[in-house]
């Protein structure tokens, strides 16, 4: 590979504290050599030829932490070839996939099965988690140590919440003594059963069944007492109501854990259901006005540590039905980026917070080297024109799926370039 200048960028790379105009150079190992001011046509070789970016963005490659693949058992819904290409042009270079697939990944065999079809499939980095229970059945533990020795980052049950409190308190137990990572879909079932969207003035005007934000705070609170006692790595994977924000920011001058939020629920709220759209059917499900903007405010003064995508692909005939048949779940991977640009653009957060929600501090805390541009480190990162508008269609949409929850939305701010480990991979 030859050696690649960019100058005259605009640099935002929270986990080295750069924020500021100057240039890039990667090896031809694919490395970050230098970046930063002190890269600028003045110190560049006169035989070379930069690259001018002419002011557009360097981010680091987005780390999305909770994504959907297809593979194995719902490949006709994505694959690791079509995850790639819908990652790449939103600009991210890892991703942490679902255990939820079929079969569950839930044994060494089946672990061993996916890291294969990653490496040989996919051209950004994989980093596969396992279930929390034996088959998502909220029974018997999966074989933490095994698992993670296979490479599993992070144990989640998905969709599902362990409701057991003696059983959750086993795995925290357990992911103590091992250094697991533990990540919790926070909602009691019990409350939620049968619910479709938020509880309140929608739900009865649609006449569908409900769920309670109280289902999300009271598993909370629960495994937040049993965070004081037993002090493992824990992280709540998707916030959607105020009243949590509200808890989490409580509790967090106490207790060591972290959360995340849906793109969705930090974009979108209940009335843009509209009359029966199924491409918002969305887990956990879209609030009121109220507590999107208090999730808003959470991630602004970084009470919310991680925006994720939870893209979950589902294809057409799963989502061409009743509400109440519509499968769950909304394709995102590709406009994570630019939505999330949405709130720089009105004012509502630092376009540096932001991206550290999307790079950095998820990397932290998953232990893995990636979302930042240290040098050394692998060249994952993707180039930005900040300002371009771009509408979000169906057709245009590089994933298997095309369920997006914000069908022509008009977006400003498009991924233009996206490297791996120095290799351009996407372009428009």
């Amino acid at each position: 590979m030859k050696k690649q200048y960019f100058i005259n960028a605009n640099i935002i790379d929270p986990q080295n504290s750069i924020n500021e105009n100057g240039g890039l150079i990667v090896s031809e190992e694919g490395k970050i050599e230098a970046i930063g001011k002190k890269v600028n046509t003045n110190n560049l070789p006169s035989r070379e030829r930069p690259i001018d970016l002419k002011g557009k963005y360097i981010f680091p490659g987005l780390v999305d932490m909770r994504v959907f693949v297809g593979e194995p058992g719902y490949e006709y819904k994505e694959n690791f070839r079509t995850l790639s290409n819908a990652a790449l042009s939103g600009g991210v270079t890892s991703v942490v996939t679902m255990p939820n697939t079929n079969p569950v990944i839930d044994n060494v065999s089946i672990v061993d099965f996916l890291k294969r079809r990653g490496r040989d499939k996919s051209k950004i980095n994989i980093f596969p988690c396992a279930s929390l229970t034996q088959n998502l059945e909220g029974s018997n533990m999966t074989e933490f140590g095994l698992l993670a020795n296979k490479g599993i980052v992070a144990f989640t049950d998905g969709v599902k919440t362990i409701q057991n409190t003696r059983l959750m308190s086993r795995i925290m137990n357990s992911a103590k003594d091992l250094g697991c990572l533990i990540m919790q879909h926070a909602e009691d079932y019990e409350l939620a059963k049968n619910g479709m969207i938020n509880s309140g003035i929608i739900a009865t005007k649609l006449g569908l069944s409900s769920i309670p934000e109280v289902a999300e705070r009271i598993i909370i609170e629960r495994d937040l007492t049993l965070l004081e006692k037993v002090k493992c790595r824990y992280h709540i994977s998707q916030l959607s109501s105020g009243k949590s924000v509200e808890i989490i920011k409580e509790r967090k001058n106490d207790i060591k854990f972290t959360c995340g939020v849906s793109i969705n629920n930090l974009s979108l709220n209940e009335n843009d259901i509209g009359d029966f759209k199924t491409f918002l059917k969305l887990s956990p499900p879209l609030r009121k006005e109220e507590d999107r903007l208090m999730l808003v405010q959470g991630l602004k003064d970084k009470t919310i540590d991680v925006i994720v995508s939870d893209h979950k692909p589902e294809d057409e005939e799963s989502k061409r039905l009743t509400f109440s048949q519509a499968a769950t779940g909304a394709s995102g991977i590709e406009t994570l980026l630019s939505l999330s640009l949405e709130l720089f653009h009105n004012g509502s957060v630092k376009l540096e917070t932001i991206i550290q929600a999307l790079t950095s501090n998820p990397a932290k805390i998953l232990n893995i080297n990636k979302g930042n541009l240290s040098i050394g480190n692998d060249a994952d990162f993707c180039i930005v024109d900040i300002n371009k508008p771009w509408i979000v269609k169906k057709e245009n949409l590089i994933s298997k799926s095309k369920n997006t929850s914000i069908e022509d939305k008009k977006l400003q701010g498009k991924v233009t370039n996206t490297f791996v480990k120095g290799k351009e991979l996407f372009k428009i």
